[in-house]
């Protein structure tokens, strides 16, 4: 069962304080998504100005394969 919810949180792009970011890369905060922060994979989301928040994942667009 664990290997099931590691996937599930994995597979998430939204995520709060406290969880482990599922996969490298730029993350913001629901209450500014302009604040944009790159987290490693593993690295516990942190608070934001002090305050619990909600982490989005940020796509990259326009980048060239």
């Amino acid at each position: 069962m664990k290997s099931i919810a590691l996937l599930r949180e994995r597979a998430s792009s939204v995520l709060p304080t406290g969880y482990h970011c599922p996969v490298s890369g730029l993350w913001s905060p629901d209450s500014e998504p302009n604040d944009v922060q790159e987290f490693p994979e593993g690295h516990v989301l942190p608070a934001h100005k002090g305050e619990a928040t909600v982490w989005r994942r940020r796509t990259v667009t326009g980048a060239s394969a």
